[in-house]
C-alpha cells in the first residue's frame, strides 16, 4: 500500500513560560562551555542557537498529544529530545553512543531538572524502550532510521522525524525497501525546505514479506 501524504498546514505555536525560558538558558550555557571540548552542533549555527537548534526541536511539542514514553535517537547536544523533554516533563530516552555527549546530556538534564534517562550506547544495543513516539534529528536516511526505531516503538507508536528538502526522496526509498507505513507531513517553521515527518501503522519488511 503506497504512503498517504497529507499536507497537515501549519503547526500549532508552542508556548514558552518563563521557567522552560530559564531552563534553556541554563542549557545555552552550557551548550557554549562545552562547544569548544566536544564538538556537540556546527560552529557557524552557534549564533543561532534558538532558532536552529532549540525551536527547530520545539516544533514537534504540538505533536506529543497522548505521549507518555519518548525515545530520541542519536541525541547528540540533545536535539530534539533533550528539548522535547524541557518543554514537556514527559519521560524521554535520550540515545547517545559518544560517551562524551552522553556525559553532556547528563550534565544539561541535571541543570535542567530535565525528565531525560541517557543511554550511552548504540541504538541496536539498547534494551527496547517501548516508547509512544520515537524522535530523531539529522541522524540517517528514513529507511534506515525505521529499522532503528521499529524495535524501541510500542506497538502502534509513532516516528516523528525532522527532515531536510529531500524527504519525499527518502520516503520513496524506504517504501522501495520494503517498509510500510502511513506519513503525514508538516512543513518546517524554522527551515523553508526542511520537513517534520509523522509516521504510523509502521509495519517492517519482514512482518510482511
Amino acid at each position: 500500500m503506497p504512503s498517504v501524504m497529507v499536507f497537515s498546514g501549519k503547526l500549532p505555536h508552542v508556548d514558552m513560560t518563563p521557567v522552560i525560558s530559564a531552563r534553556l538558558t541554563r542549557y545555552a550555557e552550557l551548550l557554549k562551555l562545552w562547544q569548544p571540548k566536544i564538538n556537540l552542533v556546527g560552529p557557524k549555527t552557534m549564533s543561532e542557537l534558538w532558532t536552529r537548534h532549540f525551536l527547530d526541536s520545539a516544533q514537534l511539542v504540538p505533536l506529543l498529544t497522548g505521549a507518555a514514553r519518548i525515545c530520541d535517537l542519536g541525541s547528540g547536544a540533545g536535539f530534539p529530545g533533550l528539548v522535547i523533554a524541557i518543554f514537556t516533563g514527559i519521560e524521554v530516552h535520550l540515545i547517545e553512543s559518544d560517551q562524551r555527549k552522553a556525559v553532556f546530556l547528563r550534565e544539561v538534564s541535571r541543570e535542567t531538572s530535565a525528565r531525560a534517562i541517557v543511554h550511552a550506547s548504540r541504538a541496536e544495543e539498547v534494551a527496547p524502550v517501548g516508547a509512544d513516539i520515537v524522535t530523531a534529528r539529522a541522524l540517517a536516511p528514513l529507511a534506515q532510521l525505521l529499522q532503528l526505531s521499529y524495535r524501541h516503538l510500542r506497538p502502534g507508536g509513532r516516528a516523528l522525524f525532522l527532515k531536510g528538502a529531500d524527504w519525499q526522496s527518502e520516503v520513496e526509498a524506504a517504501h522501495q525497501a520494503g517498509w510500510k507505513f502511513h506519513v503525514k507531513h508538516f512543513p518546517s517553521t524554522t527551515a523553508p525546505d526542511a520537513a517534520i515527518l509523522e509516521l504510523t501503522e509502521i509495519v517492517p519488511p519482514i512482518l510482511h514479506a
